[in-house]
């Protein structure tokens, strides 16, 4: 198995979990966003390769990628809402990502490719109605006839939608297998403060005053802990060939809000006044997605709750962070 962007948040989890289950697991990180750190249980028995695959490097690449029946591929330029919107020329460089992977996936003889989209991928206007109970479905976003039009969440949803295009162009040309999974709101531990929930945490734990949610704090998202991510993507790999995509979420949302104040009763703190900062990014008004496909396909539900997913990410946020009685504003709009 080979994990690229294996150092980074979701990437670490899941070679974490491929580990535990016996998989000889190589990673491949240019270590611009993901951190050696997070790797610390499972350095040991993995190979770690240090490659920026935003250029390419075929001469390098493929021999990293030689010997490996899987390739799971979550090495992008991304982060959180503030990083993605302050960046769009950066997360342009996902298009050559992706297509350097699958070119080294195909030249190395990697039978299947599972590549890490995202809900970012959903037309905006079908997420634009603050209390919608509608869900997000795969048709919506759908590749098997690029006559019909598409849309997507700015330049980094329209470099994950042609990174899924990509895909399928090398499963029809050159029949390598491979799906895509649409993550939604992924969270917990290791996840850095350009996200929206380890920044709501951040701030709650350094006390700021008056305590600041970007946007109305009505916005909804359906915020899915990294565990069941993974094993979704596991379990994608085990039974998708043909490239569909597959949403993995929990198909249930909740605003910025409420999650707010689950983190002031886990830190057993709340602030004195609130701000709503309307002028900083915030994205589509209402996000979830419709996982029946999942459901149906894998045999695949998510487990962890939110009250759960929120109690050990914050535990593991306060735990191995300072407290300095400050927020450097760089944090929550910057990957490192």
């Amino acid at each position: 198995m080979l994990v690229t962007g294996g150092a980074s948040f979701i990437g670490s989890h899941l070679v974490d979990q491929l580990v535990g289950l016996g998989s000889r697991v190589t990673v491949i990180d240019d270590l611009s966003s993901g951190k050696l750190e997070n790797l610390r249980s499972s350095l040991e028995r993995i190979r770690f390769v240090e490659l920026d695959l935003e250029y390419s490097q075929l001469e390098k690449l493929v021999p990293a990628f030689r010997g490996n029946s899987i390739v799971f591929h979550l090495a992008a330029t991304h982060g959180g809402r503030g990083y993605i919107d302050g960046h769009p020329a950066d997360v342009c460089s996902n298009f050559a990502i992706d297509h350097h992977v699958l070119e080294a996936s195909y030249n190395a003889g990697v039978d299947k490719v599972v590549f890490a989209s995202s809900a970012c991928v959903y037309p905006p206007s079908l997420q634009d109605s603050p209390g919608s109970d509608y869900l997000l479905r795969e048709e919506d976003s759908e590749l098997s006839n690029l006559e019909h039009p598409l849309s997507a969440d700015l330049e980094y949803g329209w470099a994950k939608l042609m990174g899924e295009m990509q895909l399928r162009a090398f499963i029809e040309q050159y029949s390598l297998k491979g799906c895509s999974l649409r993550f939604v709101t992924a969270y917990g531990p290791r996840e850095n403060e350009s996200h929206a929930i380890i920044a709501l945490i951040y701030k709650a734990f350094q006390r700021l005053e008056p305590y600041v949610i970007w946007g109305s704090g009505n916005q909804e998202r359906d915020f899915t802990y990294v565990t069941d991510i993974v094993s979704g993507t596991i379990a994608a790999a085990e039974k998708i060939d043909n490239g569909d995509a597959l949403n993995l979420g929990t198909g249930r949302r909740y605003n910025m809000k409420d999650i707010a104040n689950r983190i002031f009763q886990l830190l057993d703190w709340h602030p004195k006044a609130t701000k709503y900062d309307t002028s900083m990014p915030t994205g589509v008004a209402s996000r979830a997605l419709d996982i029946s496909k999942a459901r149906q396909l894998l045999d695949w539900e998510p487990k962890v709750s939110l009250d759960e997913g929120l109690l050990q990410t914050v535990q593991w946020y306060t735990g191995t962070h300072s407290y300095e009685g400050r927020v450097n504003d760089l944090l929550l709009t910057e990957r490192a």
